[in-house]
């Protein structure tokens, strides 16, 4: 987790081939006399022309299916979770991925409403009240998401996700001295997690630590699994520290060039400065 700173054939020979056996096991040697009336009621059905067969109902994705729907753009991936998740409410699942694409097109507030929705209809889902607390923070309604967070720390303390993200609400709502308890726990229960090290990096970069901010991003963009966010994250830190040269080489690394002339813009101007709630203009928040 980096912390957002500035912040889904029909079988139709079967009748046919049974009814030809179906005389020699009877005994018959040939086959009973048609019944044309009947026939004739039968056919119109059979046979009407200009009708359609009736389209299939729709069905969920495949498994597989919703796996690739995970590396789709945020907007493909809410159109695709929307659908799945108009096909049964009930689907924790489609619930809990359509929140996260809406928070990534943008539209917290209807994030909030689908995964409040998926932790009524199963409380206990884990991932369901991480969602909740997700989209409440980037709603600004961090309040709400605190009692959430800490229902999911407590069905399974050792998950450094939710542990993490009651940091960030913590901090949303100005309970410092336990967003500070909450980052070092993450790191103690996953000490070589890139989005853990981040995160607790980022608040130290807000509380004036700026040296033992840069310390643990360098250590976090060096771990398998590090991502793009992470090194923009201190690309931002190095930036505030006054290492330009070496904050634009990370930068170039990850964005187009007038990506990169405006950071270093901003950067330069002095208005990329550590705040609670979020830091960076330069790097989208992924939550754990």
């Amino acid at each position: 987790m980096c912390r957002k700173r500035v912040l889904a054939a029909t079988v139709v020979c079967l009748g046919l081939m049974a009814s030809s056996p179906a005389f020699a096991l009877f005994g018959s040697s040939k086959p009973k006399p048609d019944k044309p009336a009947a026939d004739a009621k039968a056919a119109p059905a059979a046979a009407s022309p200009g009708k359609t067969a009736p389209a299939a109902p729709p069905r969920r994705a495949a498994p597989a299916e919703r796996a690739a729907a995970n590396r789709l753009e945020p907007l493909a991936q809410a159109t695709f979770w929307a659908r799945e998740f108009e096909l049964d409410h009930s689907d924790v699942e489609a619930g809990v991925k359509l929140s996260r694409a809406l928070r990534g097109i943008g539209r917290a507030d209807e994030a909030v409403a689908i995964a409040d929705q998926m932790v009524v209809i199963k409380p206990g889902d884990r991932e369901a009240l991480m969602e909740s607390g997700r989209a409440n923070i980037a709603a600004n309604q961090a309040f709400y998401a605190v009692a959430k967070l800490e229902e999911a720390k407590r069905l399974d303390p050792k998950d450094w996700r939710p542990v993490s993200l009651l940091g960030v609400a913590y901090e949303a709502v100005q309970r410092d001295a336990d967003a500070a308890a909450a980052f070092q726990e993450a790191v103690r229960l996953a000490p070589d997690n890139p989005g853990a090290l981040t995160n607790l990096a980022m608040y130290q970069a807000g509380h004036g630590r700026a040296a033992e901010a840069e310390a643990l991003l360098r250590r976090a963009a060096a771990l398998p699994g590090s991502t793009a966010e992470v090194r923009l994250n201190l690309a931002l830190v190095l930036g505030l520290n006054g290492q330009m040269a070496e904050a634009e080489t990370l930068l170039r690394r990850d964005l187009p060039p007038d990506k990169v002339a405006m950071n270093l813009a901003y950067l330069r101007s002095g208005a990329a400065q550590p705040k609670a709630g979020g830091l960076s203009a330069l790097a989208p928040q992924s939550r754990p």
